[in-house]
């Protein structure tokens, strides 16, 4: 069964105007760009804006933070002060879910992200995240990890904290109510 990616009218009339006032409040993160080109961009890809309306639904405040040059892409990231509220109290993925023995949360961040249609930030789209403001300084959040640690059952999440970004490592099988994941999405 296939599940049809697509905001009914309501859904469409409450984010798109969340979407332009955050675009508009948050020019620096964004100075090259005008809101119709995104506008035109998003509604021509109705799955993309299913996935913004997930982003927006779990408190991640997606905002533009780039283009791709070759694709003409937008690329959004979340932007909330601290991670997606919707989106903590997470293992690292499945398998670290599925390996703990009492205690499990509800969910994984690469399962959730996926069902999204987002992606995890890197530790490099994360650090560029931080450079648009201060992100994350009473959370933290899942990173993509690459595969020799995760192999490893480690995972890693981002902060920060004292006028500095910290990534730091974790077994991917653990949670805490204040750690999350933010994501990203080309639209």
């Amino acid at each position: 069964m296939t599940t049809k990616r697509e905001l009914s009218p309501e859904q469409r009339d409450e984010l798109l105007p969340n979407l332009k006032t955050r675009f508009e409040k948050n020019m620096n993160r964004h100075t090259d760009f005008k809101w119709e080109e995104v506008l035109k961009r998003m509604e021509s890809n109705p799955e993309k804006l299913w996935s913004l309306y997930e982003m927006e639904s779990t408190g991640g405040e997606p905002d533009v933070v780039g283009k791709d040059e070759i694709s003409g892409e937008f690329i959004f990231y979340d932007c909330s002060a601290e991670s997606p509220k919707g989106r903590r109290s997470t293992c690292y993925d499945r398998e670290g879910l599925e390996s703990r023995k009492e205690h499990k949360p509800g969910n994984n961040a690469i399962d959730m992200a996926t069902a999204m249609g987002i992606e995890l930030l890197t530790e490099e789209q994360y650090r560029d995240l931080q450079k648009l403001g201060n992100f994350d300084s009473r959370t933290s959040s899942w990173l993509k990890t690459p595969a020799e640690i995760r192999k490893l059952d480690g995972a890693i999440f981002g902060d920060f904290r004292y006028d500095n970004v910290f990534i730091y490592h974790n077994g991917a099988q653990s949670y805490y109510a204040a750690r999350g994941f933010r994501g990203m999405l080309r639209v």
